[in-house]
């Protein structure tokens, strides 16, 4: 019918036409009510324009042809910021006839996946998937990386078989997301695999393959295999770009190999990358950790000479080092510089300052740091109210601490275990115990799991207040909890059971850390040469510390002097001698406990010429 009208100007039905528009699309014709959709109705909409003269009417097919264009604009401009308004927008895209096309989806599924809305993408492809609308390499690329961020990564592979049984063929999208997803699991050696298996099939590994790989070495810190990598790729003539170079420094850097570091830079510049400033802050905060300000100072200098100015990350870094050095001077002058410039502090950089005080007992300048931070409008984060909570029981202001405590939680921010940690180590250090505790459960039923730290905190005081039930009580809860065990745990609980003449159950305790997977280390030997001392087992004593060698773990200065001593204690004089000799023939020297004794030795007998000459 519609064609009929719209060849036919003089058509009565062109005149129905115009009474279906002003009566929402809906007229009588033969007894019947017709619905008339725009769709149906867009040949006469020339027509019904010039009648009446309302040219900015629409059709909704106009209308989802503008939407879509706007839903492409805004993916391809990366201006989606929200993703409730995203999910909107794809809702829409849903209820659409006809359905748009799988490429407008795609854009959809790619940004909402860019604004780290994993678990969405999912439920919104099966969505696609029960109306029927068929996906292609680019959807499935998409649906890859959303299970490799979601650590899913068998369901990434599985997608991977979809693309396969559809009849596509995998591209360097495809098989990079997968590789991208190994390494994010740190999977480096199932990573180098799928390479092979990409080179064999065809595909030639790219830059961005390589760069992933880079990339995944480094953060779990095999930095030398990036850099062999890093020199295959350069071998292989890849174009490479400044973002692999980028990552190396910085995991150089990290390592405290500022030297390489510096090396690569210069390496880089000769090929033409010039550095940028995510380079030149890696560099200036490895320096800065070294303490090598003068190459810290040369290089900002390079930084401004070459354009790069510095931004709020790089003032932050500069002050961080400083204060860490205990220079607060110099780090208020570059937070001065910082001002000036225009450069507005963040949370970070007023945090940093705010350590600095801390670290040298100035509560109160420390406080108001804090103050103006919230009155320049930039809000503390939990990281700023747990260095504050640390400075305050560090000067035994457990109060102070708790109200801080208080005053965060009121807020709504949710403490976590450096938090509780720190509180309760505060608590240990006034002689608390009983608060330490009743936090400590206050921290379980908020569902904050302890550390090994939490328990080391906890058992080191209960042995110290000789509470030695209470903490091997302690000790089984954190058996049962299946939390990784340190050697440092066992050390307090020897230690704690030695101080209490249990000595029995000590040995037992020391002599099991081989079945658990642990080694002693220098403090363990120590600990249990003492306890041995104290019981009198000499010869036992001395023993152990002639193991201690066979099994890898050197004596250090505090295992001489302790044996030393006990030697003393127990009238061992002579063998205490061969051990001093031996001490001080490995470098280390008599602290002020074992001299003292010597010293009382050597009055008793005051013509004995090797002590006169050890004591020299």
């Amino acid at each position: 019918m519609g064609t009929r009208v719209a060849n036919k100007s003089r058509n009565p039905l062109a005149f129905i036409t115009i009474s279906i528009f002003e009566n929402h699309y809906c007229c009588f014709h033969d007894r019947l009510r017709l619905r008339v959709s725009v769709r149906q109705l867009k040949p006469f909409h020339g027509l019904y324009s010039t009648l009446t003269g309302r040219e900015n009417l629409q059709s909704p097919y106009q209308n989802q042809i503008q939407f879509l264009k706007s839903v492409r604009d805004q993916c391809k401009s990366r201006s989606l910021r929200n993703v409730d308004h995203a999910l909107d927008m794809f809702d829409k895209m849903l209820h659409m006839r006809p359905l748009p096309s799988i490429d407008d989806f795609n854009h959809m599924l790619g940004a909402i996946a860019r604004l780290k809305h994993y678990p969405g993408v999912i439920s919104l492809y099966k969505q696609m998937e029960s109306l029927g609308i068929s996906p292609n390499v680019c959807t499935l690329n998409t649906l890859i990386n959303c299970f490799c961020h979601l650590n899913h990564l068998d369901f990434g592979f599985s997608v991977l078989a979809t693309i396969l049984k559809l009849g596509y063929q995998p591209n360097h999208i495809t098989l990079n997301t997968l590789i991208k997803g190994l390494c994010l699991r740190g999977h480096i050696a199932g990573a180098v695999r799928l390479v092979d298996e990409m080179e064999r099939k065809g595909y030639q590994p790219d830059a961005f393959t390589c760069g992933t790989m880079v990339n995944g070495l480094c953060k779990i810190g095999e930095t030398d295999m990036a850099i062999r990598l890093l020199r295959n790729m350069e071998e292989g003539n890849f174009e490479l770009d400044m973002t692999t170079y980028n990552t190396i420094i910085d995991s150089l850097c990290k390592d405290r190999s500022v030297t390489e570091a510096l090396n690569l830079l210069s390496k880089m510049k000769s090929k033409g990358i010039q550095p940028n400033l995510v380079t030149y802050n890696s560099l200036i905060q490895g320096l800065c950790n070294l303490s090598w300000w003068r190459e810290a100072t040369t290089l900002l200098n390079e930084m401004v000479q070459r354009k790069v100015m510095p931004n709020v990350l790089t003032f932050s870094i500069l002050v961080d080092a400083h204060c860490k050095e205990g220079m607060l001077m110099k780090a208020k002058e570059v937070f001065g510089v910082m001002i000036r410039r225009g450069i507005e502090p963040n949370t970070v950089t007023y945090s940093c300052l705010i350590d600095g005080y801390c670290l040298q007992n100035k509560m109160d300048d420390a406080v108001k740091t804090f103050n103006m931070m919230i009155e320049r409008g930039c809000l503390p984060n939990l990281f700023s109210y747990n260095i504050l909570i640390n400075g305050y029981c560090k000067n035994k202001r457990i109060n102070e601490a708790m109200h801080l405590f208080r005053e965060m939680s009121n807020k709504g921010m949710i403490p976590d275990v450096v938090t509780y940690n720190t509180l309760i180590r505060g608590f240990c250090l006034v002689e608390r115990l009983q608060a330490a505790l009743e936090l400590f459960h206050k921290m379980q039923d908020c569902g904050e799991c302890p550390s090994p730290q939490t328990y080391a905190i906890l058992l080191d005081r209960l042995c110290k207040n000789k509470k030695i039930g209470e903490a091997m009580t302690l000790f089984q809860e954190m058996e049962d909890e299946k939390l990784d065990h340190n050697i440092v745990i066992y050390n307090i609980l020897i230690d704690g059971l030695c101080n209490i003449k249990k000595l029995t159950a000590a040995r037992e305790l020391f002599n099991s850390l081989p079945l658990k997977g642990l080694q002693p280390n220098v403090w363990t030997y120590t600990i249990m040469i003492r306890g041995l001392c104290k019981e009198g087992l000499i010869d036992e004593a001395c023993e152990l510390l002639e193991k201690m060698d066979g099994n890898g773990c050197s004596p250090n200065d505090r295992t001489y002097n302790t044996l030393i001593q006990g030697l003393l204690q127990g009238n061992e004089t002579s063998k205490a001698i061969e051990f001093v000799k031996i001490m001080v023939g490995k470098g280390f020297s008599a602290n002020a406990s074992t001299a003292s004794m010597l010293i009382d030795l050597l009055s008793a007998d005051p013509g004995d010429e090797v002590l006169k000459e050890l004591l020299q």
